[in-house]
């Protein structure tokens, strides 16, 4: 069975910087675009980050760019993403997502999902 498994979330104060994980298991991430979703109590989930399969290329949401870096190493199944300079609104439970098309923005596209960190951070 096909996993993927965030780590890293917590509580933390505005300005600080948290790291996230995600590991799969039961299979590589070969051939798999890989994001970062986040939902807020009360608000859709929305897309944060991606990273491409072929070209490890990098896509980010407006609110996140420059702040928040998303990577990968394929030979340890793991996604991060890096957050810096966190924000009271950046305050949500985050995902890990999997897709194999290109659509990377679009939750629609992913047919894997891991089961959330919980992100706080307090003003």
């Amino acid at each position: 069975q096909v996993q993927l498994v965030e780590s890293g979330g917590g509580l933390v104060q505005a300005g600080d910087s948290l790291r996230l994980s995600c590991t799969a298991s039961g299979r590589t991430l070969t051939n798999l675009n890989m994001a970062w979703f986040r939902q807020a109590p009360g608000k859709e989930r929305e897309f944060v980050s991606a990273i491409t399969w072929k070209t490890s290329s990098t896509y980010y949401a407006e609110s996140v760019q420059g702040r928040f870096t998303i990577s990968r190493d394929n030979a340890k199944n793991t996604v991060t993403l890096q957050m810096n300079s966190l924000k009271p609104e950046d305050t949500a439970v985050y995902y890990c997502a999997a897709t194999s098309t290109p659509y990377y923005r679009n939750d629609n596209y992913y047919a894997l999902w891991g089961q959330g960190t919980q992100v706080t951070v307090s003003s």
